[in-house]
């Protein structure tokens, strides 16, 4: 029997994130495989998440450094644990390791977190050369990781040649799977309102995501207030789930700065604006609103780092500028020029068959992992240094999870 373990480091919020969107791929291609699937987690359950069970899977909530773990791997019995993102690889990577010795490790990295983390300590200090920050915690604890499981999933080409070229980790540990997305064609699109019939900018994204937080603070205070000024009558309208106070407080409708929040359906926010506008300043992975734009039709304005390894260099759907007048002077040029904005929506649509064909990865990624479970013990005699982390991070986690939960049954 196939069974398999997810270990989210949150539940799934397809609705939300762009993250919980890709957990559900994931889950899909293991539906597909007929395997038996136990999500679990620590984190709490909330009205955004994602109603596992209905897909047939077994859910649980877990306890950080509780030995009833041990017994839930025991009953389960994985042919497979993947974990999602390296923090929960780190809290349970030992137990599965000491439980289940022969069971097949996967890591998924979402985005690479120390990447990000790195552009983010650039940009305040006032500069975009992140590789002066590379090196830092976050770096070394999730590279471990990475070596400690059998296979780690990419989600960005991009990525994939960072870590084989920048840290040498031989991609027989890595996988590239970027989101995948069913074949699109220019009759879906014309089931959508045409160019006369959008009106406004539009962005969105989880604002717990500081990148996101950032992109819009940076949109209204240095893109906006230049396309206003060409486009008086225009709006921008800011989507996205979690906006706190001082989210809302960025609004200024006299200025046209709406902060709408949170939407049920993103799509309709999509196909009735007629421009994407995504002014990224730090980030790693894929951005699922610019994917999600060029399905749904809609031409966007983006950064390097927003559009970094979603396109291999096909044309993009609109336009990718760093130096803010011209982000705003294209901005301005695709809103007003049919043509271009048609143009733009054809350049999505080869992008999202060329790139992000979910027939091609799923395919490769199902015979991936039907290759490892034959031939994981060779597989592990190659990664001689994840063999030698995990076992150090066994000595080290084990012993210092269980000296807290004796603690806490003293409590």
């Amino acid at each position: 029997m196939k069974n398999i373990l997810i270990i989210g480091f949150v539940w799934p919020e397809p609705n939300s994130t762009a993250a919980g969107k890709r957990m559900l791929q994931i889950i899909q291609l293991f539906i597909n495989e007929k395997y038996t699937i136990t999500f679990v987690s620590t984190a709490a359950k909330n009205s955004n998440s994602f109603p596992l069970e209905s897909l047939g899977i077994t859910t649980q909530t877990i306890e950080l450094n509780n030995s009833n773990f041990d017994e839930l791997l025991l009953e389960i019995n994985p042919s497979i644990v993947l974990f999602d993102r390296y923090l929960t690889e780190e809290q349970f990577g030992w137990r599965v390791d000491e439980i289940c010795t022969d069971t097949l490790k996967i890591l998924d990295t979402e985005d690479l977190h120390f990447l990000r983390n790195a552009r983010q300590l650039a940009i305040k200090n006032n500069t975009y050369n992140y590789k002066d920050f590379l090196i830092n915690d976050i770096t070394l604890r999730e590279i471990a990781s990475i070596y400690r499981c059998d296979l780690t999933l990419v989600i960005s080409m991009f990525e994939m040649q960072l870590l084989s070229e920048e840290f040498n980790i031989d991609e027989s540990l890595l996988f590239y799977l970027p989101f995948l997305q069913n074949n699109s064609n220019h009759t879906k699109l014309q089931d959508y309102p045409s160019f006369s019939n959008r009106s406004h900018f539009m962005t969105i994204g989880n604002f717990r995501h500081q990148p996101n937080y950032n992109a819009v603070v940076y949109l209204k205070n240095n893109i906006w207030p230049l396309i206003k000024k060409k486009l008086p009558t225009a709006e921008m309208h800011v989507y996205g789930s979690y906006a706190s106070e001082k989210v809302h407080q960025l609004q200024n409708s006299k200025d046209g700065f709406f902060i709408k929040g949170w939407i049920e359906n993103s799509e309709t926010a999509f196909i009735n604006s007629k421009v994407c506008l995504a002014p990224i300043q730090f980030g790693a992975g894929l951005k699922g609103k610019l994917l999600d734009a060029m399905q749904f039709g809609t031409p966007s304005i983006t950064t390097t780092i927003g559009a970094e390894g979603m396109h291999n260099n096909l044309n993009w759907n609109g336009f990718i500028e760093n130096d803010d007048e011209k982000f705003a002077e294209k901005a301005v040029e695709i809103y007003v020029n049919e043509k271009l904005w048609l143009e733009a929506q054809q350049n999505g649509i080869k992008i999202i068959n060329q790139c992000f064909s979910k027939e091609k990865y799923s395919l490769l990624f199902t015979e991936e992992i039907k290759n490892l479970l034959k031939n994981l013990k060779k597989h592990r005699q190659h990664n001689f240094i994840g063999l030698m982390l995990a076992h150090h991070k066994i000595k080290s986690t084990k012993y210092f999870s269980k000296w807290i939960e004796e603690k806490n049954k003293k409590l």
